[in-house]
């Protein structure tokens, strides 16, 4: 049984299953305020948690985060749960979220099940490490996809990622100074606020240009 966390209008006419980061449940206030603002933007998000984190509210208590790939299945399985999204379904999420959702998207894409794919604060590669790259898959993509990413984020920077192989079908949109959670720095006289407001209002728009008319 999948847990859903609804946010936004119940008529939206788009929806995004918007799955949580490694380290954070999906109601986290990064969670909360994109799903909160996307919902003021007109677009309902539907947030779950994969199974080692939602044991964290039990008795079973805190377990490792394990390998993206490990829990892909988890994922589609929230697909299949959702009930009816409207005529509009993106898929996404935050850091590990974005990429678990990035794993499922092609096939989905291909069974017409989703019209694209949001990542926020994509984890290109672990910090520090910018040689073991976590991009083979997004080379061949052909789903519609928006990456959201702060320009020093760790996992991947404005620097390193445009010198990678990606598809085609891969937009990204650069928050200024923002780190893997947007938040950029004192000293460079932007606001996290604005960060925030750049990526949610970007992701609306971008979404809303995937109804299908």
């Amino acid at each position: 049984m999948v847990n859903f966390l609804f946010s936004g209008p119940e008529n939206a006419e788009a929806m995004l299953l918007f799955a949580h980061g490694a380290g954070a449940p999906m109601d986290n206030p990064w969670m909360n305020e994109i799903a909160r603002g996307l919902g003021e933007r007109g677009i309902r998000t539907a947030r779950f948690e994969f199974a080692y984190m939602a044991s964290r509210r039990t008795s079973e208590g805190r377990k490792a985060v394990p390998r993206a790939d490990t829990v892909k299945p988890e994922f589609m399985a929230a697909i299949a749960a959702l009930p009816t999204p409207g005529p509009c379904l993106v898929i996404g999420g935050k850091s590990m979220g974005g990429r678990v959702a990035s794993m499922a998207a092609e096939e989905l894409y291909q069974q017409q099940a989703i019209a694209g794919l949001i990542c926020f604060g994509y984890p290109f590669h672990p910090p520090d490490k910018p040689e073991q790259l976590r991009t083979a898959h997004l080379k061949d993509l052909t789903v519609p996809t928006l990456i959201c990413q702060g320009t020093r984020d760790p996992f991947g920077t404005s620097e390193d990622v445009p010198g990678y192989t990606l598809s085609p079908a891969i937009a990204l949109h650069w928050l200024e100074d923002g780190d893997h959670d947007f938040r950029p720095r004192k000293p460079s006289g932007l606001s996290f606020r604005d960060n925030l407001n750049s990526a949610m209002d970007k992701a609306a728009e971008w979404i809303k240009t995937a109804i299908p008319v």
